[in-house]
């Protein structure tokens, strides 16, 4: 009986130590609540560590972001939605396609970490409007290019947003590759969301992409806002420009702080002939409050791959910093498409070589096919209510001969010029239209006039969107 008595003390001193050491080593459940703005909210919500996610910054989580979105798009096919929650932590992934009517939400200590290895983004094809890659040291840009690290096509109602957590792409690498001209694909983006309604992507920081960091393609009714993209300046990372609309329609950017080594707004509808048959504008478009630093290239770019046409973009509450040029228009002989109806006002410029910028010689091609007679139509340009300091050139107004830029408009605008500013502050060719106000004075195709620059009175459909109060609720590990 003793013996018995003791065994059975023996056992509970085991289970009760035991079961001690397990508390202590236990992961605790705790419920994690957030709200945030967006377009839609979600019925559905998920954690990526729901499906085998670890967020350690060396375990790769690329299958558990496509388990997680593929089970999530199926409880929310009714159209319920439903959204998936990234807590704190290093989140290493590859490629991966989002869904409709979902919502990918970062928490603001959250990190997702792009993988540097090619073979972790897909080949794709070639978008038809550009006909090829766009990196002019691919090998054979015409069989496709990689994959975004973000992806979605064909896509209703999807948002990628957050408490500011960041996305990082880390390309260094693949900066470094381009430049040796060892890629045989264009470079991955960050974000892109290809014929798609509907978009949300809004309240992230967006570190290192290794080209464009957010390029909706193809799409409508798209919101982007609150965006912080911080990339090295020209040239340690090439063509990393911040935002780029491309044939889209019914598009706002707003409230975003952008530092890139190429355009931070790069307004784009195709290249050449490829655009030209594509034929899909961007159109209607605003922009406001940007705050831009680019010193080797535009805060806001209207091309160079135009094509299909640009029409209808307004900006307006813009800060440049230590950039290259405040606006810029690029094209060329063989783009064909249009840029026309530009408004732009109430911009702010420090520490610029140019201002103004226009040039009808921006000759990079898509290959040799290009028609020689497809020329573009640039008109209807409208520049107001501007001050600008320490400025090197104030305009660089470059047409094509047979083929002026017309309808330019430059109105209530002050530019001081650096000190060791170009002594003739306008250059001026195969451009026409009117000023009012400007200092200092314009070239002589641009005369005074009476009138001041317009700038449409009515609000675009995107900026009626009320965005709704969403809330999202998810039990988190805690150790």
């Amino acid at each position: 009986m003793k013996g018995m008595m003791a065994l059975v003390l023996v056992l509970l001193v085991v289970l009760i130590f035991g079961g001690l050491s397990e508390c202590k080593n236990a992961k605790v459940l705790d419920q994690y609540s957030s709200e945030y703005s967006a377009m839609s909210c979600r019925e559905h919500t998920a954690s990526i560590t729901d499906f085998g996610g670890i967020g350690d910054g060396t375990t790769s989580n690329t299958k558990a972001f496509q388990a997680a979105i593929n089970h999530l798009a199926e409880i929310a096919a009714d159209g319920s939605g439903a959204q998936l929650f990234v807590p704190p932590g290093k989140w290493l992934t590859g490629s991966f396609n989002l869904t409709s009517h979902f919502t990918l939400f970062l928490h603001k200590d959250a990190v997702l970490l792009a993988s540097q290895d090619e073979s972790d983004y897909p080949i794709i094809v070639p978008l038809p409007s550009y006909g090829r890659g766009r990196d002019g040291k691919e090998k054979d840009a015409t069989v496709g290019r990689y994959s975004s690290l973000i992806f979605g096509t064909n896509l209703t109602d999807v948002i990628v947003t957050g408490e500011n957590g960041t996305i990082n792409g880390q390309g260094a690498l693949w900066w470094k590759k381009y430049k040796k001209g060892q890629l045989k694909y264009t470079r991955p983006y960050l974000i892109e969301i290809l014929h798609s309604d509907q978009v949300q992507i809004s309240d992230l920081t967006l570190l290192d992409s290794p080209s464009w960091n957010v390029h909706p393609v193809y799409s409508s009714n798209v919101i982007i806002k609150g965006l912080t993209i911080i990339a090295p300046t020209f040239p340690v990372s090439p063509n990393t420009d911040g935002i780029n609309p491309d044939s889209c329609s019914n598009v706002l950017i707003e409230d975003c702080y952008i530092v890139s080594g190429d355009d931070c707004v790069a307004v784009k509808s195709g290249w050449d002939e490829y655009g030209i048959s594509y034929a899909m504008p961007t159109q209607h478009l605003i922009i406001r409050r940007l705050t831009c630093i680019s010193p080797d290239s535009a805060v806001i770019a209207l091309g160079s791959e135009m094509s299909g046409g640009i029409q209808d973009v307004r900006a307006e509450d813009i800060t440049a910093i230590h950039s290259e040029s405040g606006i810029r228009i690029k094209t060329a002989v063989g783009r064909g498409g249009f840029v026309k109806d530009i408004f732009v006002r109430r911009m702010t410029m420090q520490t610029m070589k140019w201002a103004f910028w226009m040039t009808g010689n921006y000759g990079s091609h898509a290959d040799d096919r290009y028609d020689p007679k497809a020329l573009p139509v640039i008109q209807g340009i409208s520049y107001s209510d501007m001050v600008a300091e320490n400025v090197t050139m104030a305009a660089r107004l470059e047409g094509i001969d047979g083929d002026p830029f017309t309808g330019i408009c430059i109105s209530n605008v002050t530019i001081g010029m650096a000190a060791k500013a170009k002594k003739v502050p306008w250059t001026c060719t195969d451009v026409s239209g009117g000023t009012n106000g400007v200092s200092p004075s314009p070239c002589d195709s641009l005369p005074g006039q009476a009138k001041t620059c317009p700038f449409p009175a009515e609000a675009l459909p995107i900026e009626n969107v009320e965005l709704k109060a969403c809330s999202l609720s998810v039990p988190v590990r805690k150790s």
